[in-house]
């Protein structure tokens, strides 16, 4: 196949993550549709929402649900917008895409996005793949002796436990827990409404407050205490300046301790204790908040227990860490430390952050168009248009 460069573009329920395979980053795009109650006429698609002057009281229009892209007329409305002169113009004719896709996801939005760009967008070719496929690429390709990878993908909706033995996924290992970034956010909201200010309507910021603020506690119990205590003996508390869109565009934390200068004495702020480890708690322990399900540290091992054996010590010394709420402080040596409490005591165990894990995957993309076995992964639109869906369903191991 003849082309000159590739269009990476890994499709989150967040975030896109975008951008020709020979760019050195991709450019992170939210993938929703905003509208503000200061500026009702106009819609905010992606990044656009840096423009609004106002961004308190957000309402998102968001193409996936649970997971999985239902909405599709709000998702190509993001993509018009993603490809067009404004953001990264593509040259659709002459230009392969590679987009990603959940895992389980279903045959008709399998079917609904490879017909949107071989028939809407008149694609040269299309390589459809799930995004762990590409960071597990990533992976091996940067650890050249590893032949074993156990995958902790946390996403915006799900997490996603995944073992990838010699490059393939082990299927029947794949584990799902239904949190991820969306859940914590929400769950921060409604603990913030009931004890200090009404934030219901605030995700935009509220967002900011979660990543700006919690960390995951490396012991729970002894956090809990000190957060009880009062004056300077606790050293949990902060306060969280509020963003007011004329002198702060975004929040910070501030200690409660330090006396407040000029710029941030009239500012209102919330005060976040216990909250600042509770809330990613719940990836650890989603039975916090009535999700029956196990954490990602008994996922991890439960897992690896239905992997071939000889697989388990290669499998616990390669856990890598990929998703936007692995950046929480902490999050690595929890995952790292509880483990190695479960874990063989002679298994080595080694659990790495990626560099940046938001877009660790897209990055997998990139070094995947440059395999010489590459050009025989996509469908061209030719093939498409003689064969139909069907070789999709030969070719892409989704």
């Amino acid at each position: 196949m003849d082309y000159d460069d590739v269009f990476v573009l890994d499709n989150g329920a967040c975030t896109a993550k975008a951008g020709f395979a020979s760019s050195d980053d991709a450019r992170i795009i939210p993938n929703c549709i905003m509208k503000a109650k200061s500026e009702r006429r106009r819609p905010f698609i992606g990044d656009q929402v840096e423009e609004c002057r106002d961004a308190s009281g957000l309402f998102y229009i968001l193409p996936f649900q649970k997971g999985y892209l239902i909405n599709w007329d709000v998702q190509k409305n993001i993509w018009d917008y993603i490809f067009s002169a404004e953001c990264l113009p593509v040259n659709f004719p002459e230009t392969p895409v590679v987009i990603t896709e959940p895992y389980f996801n279903f045959n008709s939005c399998k079917e609904a996005m490879t017909e949107i760009f071989f028939e809407e967008y008149d694609c040269h070719s299309l390589l459809r793949i799930n995004a762990g496929d590409l960071s597990s690429y990533h992976y091996f390709n940067t650890n050249q002796n590893s032949l074993c990878c156990l995958l902790v993908d946390v996403g915006y909706s799900f997490t996603h436990i995944v073992p990838y033995i010699k490059g393939k996924k082990l299927k029947n290992g794949i584990r799902r827990i239904d949190i991820g970034g969306k859940v914590l956010t929400n769950h921060l909201k409604e603990i913030t409404s009931y004890r200090q200010l009404h934030v219901m309507d605030e995700t935009y910021v509220m967002n900011q407050v979660k990543e700006d603020a919690c960390f995951v506690s490396l012991d729970f119990y002894k956090d809990m205490k000190i957060a009880q205590k009062r004056g300077k003996e606790n050293t949990i508390v902060r306060d969280y300046v509020l963003p007011d869109y004329t002198s702060i565009r975004r929040g910070y934390v501030k200690d409660p301790a330090v006396a407040p200068s000029g710029e941030d004495g009239d500012q209102q702020t919330l005060r976040l204790n216990n909250e600042r480890f509770t809330v990613p708690e719940l990836l650890f322990n989603p039975s916090d908040v009535g999700i029956t399900q196990m954490g990602i540290v008994e996922a991890i091992v439960d897992s690896l227990s239905v992997c071939p054996a000889e697989t388990h010590p290669h499998l616990y010394r390669n856990i890598m860490l990929v998703g936007g709420s692995t950046l929480f402080p902490g999050f690595r040596d929890r995952v790292c430390k509880e483990v190695r409490t479960l874990a063989p005591c002679d298994f080595d165990v080694n659990v790495t952050l990626a560099k940046n894990p938001i877009t660790y995957s897209w990055n997998g993309g990139r070094l995947l168009t440059q395999d010489p076995e590459f050009s025989s992964r996509l469908v061209s639109k030719d093939e498409y248009e003689d064969h139909g869906y069907n070789i999709c369903l030969d070719r892409f191991d989704v």
